[in-house]
């Protein structure tokens, strides 16, 4: 049996947004990283914010997200919490920050005590099993973020979309399966084709986020930067396929944020368009 639904203003929480899934209830997130906008986003009816180290490039001016530390995103997180009356706080465990189980408690009690977080997200397949089970059996929701994972930039070389062969794909497959049985709360998949996204989705119990993930997924997420058309990404350098400039037409950032959100609600975005 679903769930009620929560009341109008009523704060998420991930009861809710498992909810949300099972009802078939699209969940529409987005990034902040200060005062202002979480106001914007909060009143616009954003479900989820993201605290994500893609800081490092639309705030910091880096070229990747390595840089961004536990400091930058707890501060970042604590200028964002208070203006939060109903969207779920998550925050990104930034690169090497879960190399250990102890470093993963350790930066997932300062987002949360500190910055205000609700949630904490890893990159990592079936390899952070381990650090996803110790955090999530001490209370600690966690977000497994799958698919392209920019702080394997250096590594990868560019980013590129994940899970085309059939072997990369079912191996994708079984790591979210590994993960949601280790603890995961919920699944972020990025840049993957439709076909893989919506496989992930309908064998997962947690909700399934997309960037790039395809329309078959249990809710979708952009950079803020990136729908306002402002980001270094879409301006200077090459814009990704799945973003859309939310701003073209709207009379201010505010409906710009809103049109974000009822697109997502009610399928319009991702089109065929934005996806692989």
């Amino acid at each position: 049996m679903t769930a009620p639904a929560a009341a109008p203003g009523t704060p998420v929480h991930v009861s809710e947004l498992r909810r949300m899934r099972e009802a078939g209830e699209k969940i529409a997130c987005l990034t902040c990283y200060d005062a202002s906008f979480a106001l914007i986003e909060d009143r616009a009816g954003v479900d989820v914010v993201l605290i994500g180290d893609s800081l490092g490039m639309v705030i910091q001016g880096q070229n990747a997200t390595t840089a961004v530390t536990v400091a930058d995103i707890a501060y970042h997180s604590r200028c964002v919490a208070p203006y939060l009356k109903r969207a779920f706080l998550v925050a990104d465990l930034p690169f090497l920050s879960f190399a250990t189980r102890e470093r993963a408690l350790d930066a997932s009690q300062r987002l949360m005590q500190e910055g205000g977080a609700k949630m904490v997200k890893l990159e990592g397949g079936r390899e952070q099993a381990d650090i996803v089970e110790y955090l999530s059996v001490r209370g600690v929701p966690v977000c497994a973020h799958l698919g392209l994972q920019p702080q394997l930039i250096h590594k990868l070389g560019a980013f590129k979309v994940q899970g085309r062969e059939d072997a990369a794909a079912e191996a994708m497959l079984k790591d979210a399966r590994i993960l949601e049985e280790a603890g995961a709360d919920m699944l972020l998949l990025e840049c993957v084709p439709s076909s893989l996204g919506k496989r992930i989705t309908e064998a997962s119990q947690v909700p399934v986020i997309g960037i790039g993930a395809g329309p078959d997924v249990s809710g979708q997420i952009l950079v803020l930067h990136d729908i306002l058309n402002i980001s270094p990404m879409v301006t200077i350098g090459r814009k990704p396929r799945f973003v859309q400039n939310f701003m073209a037409g709207a009379p201010d950032i505010e409906s710009a944020i809103r049109a974000y959100v009822q697109a997502v609600k009610s399928g319009a975005y991702p089109a065929p368009a934005h996806c692989f």
